[in-house]
Order: C-alpha cells, then structure tokens, then sequence
C-alpha cells in the first residue's frame, strides 16, 4: 500500500456528485437496518463494544471497505445518501454511522473528554472554551488535528436553517501549484511549525507542545500528506514557543488563499442523514458561515468520527505529533453513552439551564 498513487484536483476538474456520491439503494437500506436489530439483539452496547462483526454487512460492507481505495488514490472524499435517518431514534442513528465506520476503520478518541463520537454544534455560549467544531459560523481550511486520524467523518442530524456547506480542498493540488510558482514559500510549509494543542487536551496528554516542527506538506515514497493546522501555530506563538517570521505568515496565508479560491475549492451541502467521509491527510476542509436556530434541539448538528485505516501507512515521521499513549489517557475522561445524542442534548440543556438560573 504505500506509494499509492494520489488523484490532486481542482475545482473545475470535478463533480462530487458524478465521483464522490453513493445513494443508498433499498436493499442497502434493509441490510442497515437488519445490523442494527442484530446489533440491538445484543443488548444495551455502549460504543466502543460496537464492531464491524456486531454490526454485521454484506454489500454495504464492501462498499465501506472500497471506500479506502477512493478516500487514498480517488478524490479524497466520499457521501453517502439516502439514509432515512426519520425512521429512528437518534441514538440509534448514532450506532447505526458508529457501525458503519468499523467497517472503514478503527474509531479514535477526539478530545480529553474520551468522546469516540463527536458532536459539532454551536454551543459557545454553554462551552466558551471549546474547540471551533463546537462553535458556530465559517471554519477555516485545515485538517483535523491529528496525525493518527486518517479519515475523517461528518454525519449530518440537523442542517442549518441556510448556509453551513462542507468546503474541500485537494492539498495534493496546492503542494503542486505552489511547488511550481512559490517554492520558497513550499520550501517553508515543508520545514513546518511548531505546534501547540489547546489547554485541556495537552494537560490530560501530558504535552502540549510539538516535540520538533510540524511539516505542511510531506513527501513519503512519492505520497504526499498534509499537517496543515494554522490555529496550533498561532497558539504556540501566542504562549511564547515560537515566533512566526514574515515568511511563514505569508506561506500560511498562500495555502488558505488557494485553498478558498474558486479554482481549488468545492463546496458540498449536507442533507439529513448524509455520511461525508475524508482524507485527513490529503484533503483541507472548512465549513462556511450559517444561519441556525436557537433552541437547541433545532440547531445544525453534525457527528464526526476520527478513524485510523490499519492497511494504511503512518505519516512521515516529522509529521508525528500524537501518540497512542495520549490517546488512551484521553479516553480516561470518557463515560459509558456519553456521546448518544440524548445524553449530550440533556447535559447541554442542563449546562443551559443552570447558567440562565445563575
């Protein structure tokens, strides 16, 4: 598997709904829901019980296993449509996408909290200091932050009332076009920065700081892969680990350039129900802005998974960051169900509460 020949795009050179689209057929849908009775048979299983033989798939699971091949040397993106998510109960939605992933990787914890699946939502007024996929509005461009995670997944619950597109990028494009006429700036984005995780998830880590600069952009075997991650950047600079030059500013801000210009970018909107997937490693996303209701229950809601592709390669090796050591002492904060969507809706509800009564 290594070498694997990487599809670079633009925007012009694509259609995600002719290559990166999949609509569940009818009988797809039945073999869903017949893992899922499986799986429930089984009893009240808390996620991390849940495995691809637990949720049992034939066709689907052979389409979840392809999938490696497209998100590697295809586009570097796929969705999956036409689950008619209104049937179930949203836990079981949960377990229904958290299935669906052990049959393309092993699921990751996200955060110091423990959690395996995440919830992006809007809930900065409940949760001032949380990560941006728990804040509204745009996101910029970058991948996911860490090096472990080779795909990551989007599950859509709720859309926005307008607004809140999934923006991607192919990195693989920009490392070539800004090779080609700025290779000052790709010499730069290739000696990389040094970065810093946010508090909580560096103290239950037990680092917060990069052992070595980060690459952007790194060559392995003729693979190119993408650490592309301007917020940690700035917050070493901002702690005093680290000073950005005139250069590096101008090599950050090249990339988030291409990667929001219309020659590179796609944008691709969600519907209730659709799995995107993505290539950590080669593709940049970013969200655009969006208009969202206030009660919480009414508010865009996506879930995410971090998963790790066992026959794929680890990153170069200066572009090794996390550990599994920090892994497992980030899952020490997890609670069983935590992350059901009934339990997070009531935790946040409460946190709400407690704060208009304070």
């Amino acid at each position: 598997m290594s070498g694997a020949k990487q599809m670079p795009w633009k925007a012009s050179e694509i259609d995600w709904r002719e290559q990166g689209l999949h609509v569940f057929s009818a009988d797809e849908i039945d073999e869903i829901e017949a893992a899922l009775k499986h799986l429930r048979g089984l009893g009240d299983l808390d996620l991390p019980q849940i495995t691809a033989e637990r949720f049992p798939l034939d066709r689907v699971g052979h389409l979840m296993k392809d999938l490696r091949k497209t998100l590697r040397t295809g586009p570097g993106f796929a969705m999956l449509r036409g689950l008619p998510i209104e049937r179930y109960e949203p836990d079981d939605v949960a377990r229904i996408y958290f299935g669906l992933g052990c049959h393309l990787g092993v699921p990751m914890v996200q955060s110091y909290l423990g959690d395996l699946l995440g919830h992006v939502i809007n809930v900065a007024e409940i949760e001032p200091k949380s990560r941006g996929y728990r804040k509204g509005g745009e996101l910029a461009m970058h991948v996911d932050s860490t090096d472990l995670c080779d795909v990551v997944g989007l599950m859509c619950l709720r859309r926005s009332s307008s607004g809140g597109a999934s923006r991607v990028a192919s990195a693989t494009a920009i490392y070539d076009a800004l090779r080609a006429t700025r290779p000052d700036l790709m010499a730069v984005l290739e000696r990389g920065f040094q970065f810093r995780r946010g508090e909580e998830d560096g103290r239950v880590a037990g680092r917060h700081l990069s052992p070595h600069r980060i690459p952007s952009f790194a060559a392995q075997q003729g693979e190119i892969s993408c650490y592309f991650l301007p917020t940690y950047a700035i917050r070493a600079e901002q702690a005093g680990d680290s000073s950005l030059s005139e250069i590096e500013w101008e090599a950050i801000y090249a990339v988030e350039k291409l990667a929001t210009s219309d020659e590179f970018f796609i944008d691709m909107d969600f519907d209730v129900g659709d799995i995107q997937f993505l290539n950590n490693r080669t593709i940049l996303h970013g969200r655009t802005d969006y208009v969202d209701e206030k009660p919480l229950e009414r508010r865009r809601h996506l879930m995410r998974l971090w998963l790790r592709v066992p026959d794929w390669p680890s990153l170069p090796e200066p572009q090794q960051f996390s550990t599994p050591a920090e892994q497992s002492a980030w899952a020490r904060g997890r609670r069983p169900m935590m992350e059901l969507p009934s339990v997070q809706l009531a935790e946040l509800t409460g946190k709400l509460a407690a704060q208009q009564a304070g």
